[in-house]
């Protein structure tokens, strides 16, 4: 078992002394799967503040949505007690059932029926009558902003705008208690803001208690309180200011002119005395584990020009020494070889191993991609950011050779794909948006399967399947069905089998969407391994921090390109006297909501 670590406050809110909306009181529950047991809670006492955002964060498979569920009255506890305003979910679940409003991860639209009727539909099941139906609905998509989308199919809206239906029709019961399940996985930057401000209002003018699980630790800044959970027990539970506080004196910023910014993380990564080296902006974010200003020579040896700063503390800091502290094992040294060197350059005289020249790509009448240029360098790790629905990952499949293009010119590896798309993905490895694997197969069995896909075989497969498992971490769990696996170790095996024939040039399409902190730093590690041996890496994501771990990037917008160029090169677009440092976050909102409004005139 990990380590049992002092915490900034045990089950107790931080707001206790307002009346509790949420108790929970030693409460157990575990699971069987096949010859495991899981104990997903493990006398878990708690009790959340009325009228207020309490945030729940952990690493996958911490207990986060058991504990919704319970809530929700759709699991009772194995034992303890649950209750809700009061009243105990096992025994008056009918007298609680209309106070609460749940949206799990993947919320139940019926892609089939227009928005309005999705709405129609969930009020017929909350029983809300004719004459309260037409004030609410006027409400809901006003917030929303699906009001002009009342006639359009479900199924045909953006990620965001599925996001919002799917809080529209939670909402429709107006219930005191709304327990979110992850609810922006997925959704781009914009539509994540959009949600915020429903959220925001539900707390500030209908004094609506909200329960939120996220994956990002920007979110949970923003709540009232927050709930740390692991293997199914409660670390801390406390305000964001109180997670920051044991940070301070610990935290700095780090550069070196004379290294890129991946080679100072990759350098500091799992070095003693290190908690935490990430990415942020044109540095590297350093936390220690004591308020203990570290030798710039003991961090970069002989590297002179070396600097180091002292940074701000944040939540996420706190969260990230609260779980290394547990568990000192995880974040370690990324020293894997996660790839063969490759010696073999580009076919392409400049190194040049991707091309795209003026590509659409139409369906039917909807034009997705349009006249899209642009081209990726040998080594690159190269960003594709846009809102849901800007054509990424049409943009992806058509690179790939899944999807033929309209019109202009695809040239991957070497190869025009018109002409030899079965050569060219010979050379790429594929890591989709959705975890693609066979769930009903196992690990190893997922393993074997794509490397013979890939034509491995004899020795050269047994050897890469040996490799996969150590690598990736993967040995202890090699006979579980992959359908079962935390989200962490689904992504770990969809990229181990994408890179099970080596790869030159490696495609990763939202991998680490839903994916929790910690998984993402170990994730960003063997990309980065991936970049210094050569391999060129195309990846989208929601997450605009890791877009600062691209060498270049471009920002698609309804199937073109808004902006391209390097990070900071993004980012001076909207510097100016009130954003003089701007993040790649406020960036990329500026940007799009600038082109947007362009468009609307």
């Amino acid at each position: 078992m990990p380590e049992t670590v002092s915490t900034p406050a045990s089950g107790a809110a931080p707001n206790a002394h307002k009346q509790a909306a949420l108790e929970f009181q030693a409460v157990n529950k575990s699971f069987r799967t096949g010859e495991r047991t899981i104990e997903a809670l493990n006398a878990v006492t708690l009790s959340l503040a009325k009228g207020v955002i309490t945030g729940l964060v952990g690493p996958d498979g911490a207990g986060k949505t058991t504990l919704m569920r319970l809530a929700a009255g759709l699991l009772l506890p194995d034992s303890g007690m649950v209750r809700v305003f009061g009243l105990d979910t096992a025994t008056r679940m009918n007298a609680i059932h209309a106070s609460i409003g749940y949206m799990p991860q993947r919320f139940g639209l019926y892609e089939d029926l227009s928005v309005q009727e999705n709405l129609n539909l969930y009020a017929d099941l909350h029983g809300v009558g004719a004459a309260e139906r037409g004030e609410r609905f006027e409400q809901l998509t006003r917030m929303s902003g699906l009001a002009p989308f009342a006639a359009r199919l479900a199924g045909r809206l953006s990620g965001g705008m599925k996001q919002k239906l799917g809080l529209a029709c939670t909402l429709i019961s107006r219930p005191r208690l709304l327990l979110l399940d992850e609810p922006t996985v997925g959704v781009d930057p914009v539509s994540r803001r959009e949600l915020w401000r429903i959220i925001d209002y539900l707390v500030a003018e209908l004094k609506t208690t909200v329960v939120l699980s996220t994956a990002y630790l920007d979110e949970a800044e923003r709540c009232a309180d927050v709930v740390v959970l692991d293997e199914g027990c409660v670390l801390a539970h406390d305000t964001p200011d109180a997670f920051q506080s044991e940070m301070v004196g610990r935290c700095y910023h780090i550069d070196c002119p004379g290294m890129t910014k991946r080679d100072i993380q990759t350098h500091l990564s799992g070095r003693k005395g290190v908690v935490d080296a990430v990415i942020e902006g044109e540095r590297v974010r350093l936390v220690v584990d004591r308020a203990v200003e570290p030798e710039i020579t003991s961090l970069l040896p002989n590297r002179a020009d070396a600097r180091l700063a002292p940074a701000v503390p944040r939540f996420e800091d706190g969260f990230i020494a609260l779980l290394k502290k547990r568990r000192p094992q995880t974040l370690r040294a990324a020293h894997q070889t996660i790839h063969q060197v490759i010696d073999e350059r580009s076919p392409e005289s400049d190194g040049e191993v991707i091309r795209v020249d003026g590509v659409d790509r139409w369906f039917g009448n909807f034009h997705a991609v349009k006249k899209l240029t642009f081209t990726v360098k040998q080594g690159e790790v190269f960003g594709l950011l846009g809102a849901n629905g800007a054509g990424k990952t049409t943009t992806f499949r058509m690179l790939c050779g899944l999807l033929p293009a309209s019109g202009g010119n695809l040239r991957v590896a070497g190869v025009d794909l018109r002409r030899a798309a079965a050569k060219a993905r010979a050379r790429i490895g594929y890591m989709s948006q959705k975890f693609s694997l066979y769930t009903h197969l196992s690990v190893r069995q997922n393993l074997e399967f794509f490397s013979s896909a890939y034509g491995l075989r004899n020795a050269s497969r047994a050897k890469r399947i040996a490799w996969a498992l150590e690598q990736f971490e993967l040995a202890p769990v090699a006979h579980a069905a992959s359908g079962d696996l935390p989200l962490g170790y689904k992504q770990r095996l969809a990229m181990a089998c994408a890179l099970m024939h080596e790869p030159r040039i490696l495609f990763l399409d939202e991998p680490t969407s839903g994916v929790d902190p910690l998984a993402r730093r170990e994730f960003w590690n063997r990309t980065n391994q991936l970049a210094a041996q050569d391999v060129t890496v195309l990846v989208t994501t929601h997450f605009m921090e890791e877009a600062e771990y691209c060498d270049r990037l471009v920002i698609m917008v309804a199937g073109h390109i808004l902006a391209s160029g390097r990070p900071s090169d993004i980012k001076n677009l909207v510097r100016d006297d009130t954003m003089p440092e701007p993040t790649m976050q406020q960036a990329f909102i500026h940007l799009v909501e600038s082109s947007e409004l362009e468009d609307k005139q």
